[in-house]
């Protein structure tokens, strides 16, 4: 048996969700059912986790992502590293540090050696949001991912996406959800 997803949705708590049907299915379509339901998940979950964080600390989600990011890097990344890491175009990620930079959260260096090379820096402000926004981000976490998943199933749930990443030339491990 594998999830059909029909093109009927309801609405649960605010959240627009496809109204799911079980069909019998080839065991080749199981992985697409799987991708599917992944790809719903995540849009849930990310959605609930942007606006409790959003909500508690005033933080967007990829600001959040952003800061992650720098802290991990140890507080100073390219901006096309950066770009890499938070998967956003560069022009998106241009955008994205202009308004971090408004916010003081951020600052741009010139990359030492390069003269066209800038790098985003995390300021005492950023890091301030990030120790803030961290306990909130893991609790969501918690509370609508890790409640639902035995320590068995994260596990197999790791290994798969850790594997995925290497098939698709990704550069080690993502940085942690909190900060250190």
């Amino acid at each position: 048996m594998a999830v059909d997803y029909s093109d009927d949705y309801t609405v649960t708590r605010g959240l627009r969700r496809r109204r799911a049907t079980v069909r019998s299915v080839e065991p080749e379509d199981r992985k697409v059912a799987a991708w599917r339901a992944f790809l719903h998940a995540h849009l849930v979950l990310t959605d609930v986790l942007e606006r409790e964080l959003a909500a508690a600390t005033g933080l967007p989600l990829t600001w959040y992502d952003v800061l992650v990011n720098l802290h991990a890097a140890g507080g100073r990344l390219r901006m096309q590293e950066l770009a890499n890491r938070v998967v956003l175009s560069k022009s998106g990620l241009t955008r994205l540090v202009d308004r971090m930079v408004a916010a003081g959260y951020v600052c741009r260096e010139p990359a030492e050696g390069d003269r066209r090379g800038l790098l985003a820096v995390l300021t005492p402000e950023g890091d301030r949001a990030l120790h803030e926004a961290a306990p909130v981000h893991v609790r969501g976490i918690e509370e609508h991912f890790g409640r639902h998943v035995s320590d068995e199933e994260a596990a197999v749930v790791l290994d798969v996406f850790e594997r995925l990443r290497a098939a698709m030339g990704s550069d080690g491990p993502p940085p942690p959800c909190a900060a250190d």
